[in-house]
């Protein structure tokens, strides 16, 4: 049975509840739900929807590389917005992040989300098996 291992990292967001940044059972890492949060000021980051969308997959991504990982190892990714118009600029971000093969993905019109953010995403990773090297 696999071991379950708790991830975290500085460069994302702490988490502002009874959570944790991601969960990492074998090869498959459970991302937390991430909102616009400069991990250094705990702050909703300032400027447009696309700041806020940016601000969010380097979230993600700092998570993914702190369970050993990268955006490419992303299999299943959800997008909660508060406004379903802004899915164009969520899809021309995520391609600066995503090249093909593009995980699967859900995008979800939500009344609200944490601290009034407009944005929040949250992932599963599938790492590569690593091999055993051998005597």
């Amino acid at each position: 049975m696999p071991h379950r291992k708790i991830v975290k990292t500085r460069h994302a967001p702490s988490a502002i509840g009874t959570y944790s940044q991601a969960v990492k059972m074998g090869n498959t890492v459970y991302v937390s739900g991430q909102i616009p949060l400069d991990p250094e000021t705990m702050g909703l980051v300032g400027g447009d929807f696309r700041s806020q969308v940016v601000r969010v997959f380097d979230n993600l991504k700092a998570v993914s590389h702190a369970a050993g990982g990268s955006l490419r190892d992303v299999v299943k990714l959800n997008v909660f917005v508060t406004d379903i118009s802004n899915f164009a600029i969520v899809n021309e971000v995520m391609g600066e992040y995503f090249h093909e093969p593009y995980p699967a993905r859900a995008v979800i019109g939500a009344a609200s989300l944490p601290k009034n953010a407009k944005v929040e995403m949250d992932a599963v990773l599938e790492l590569p098996v690593e091999e055993d090297a051998g005597p």
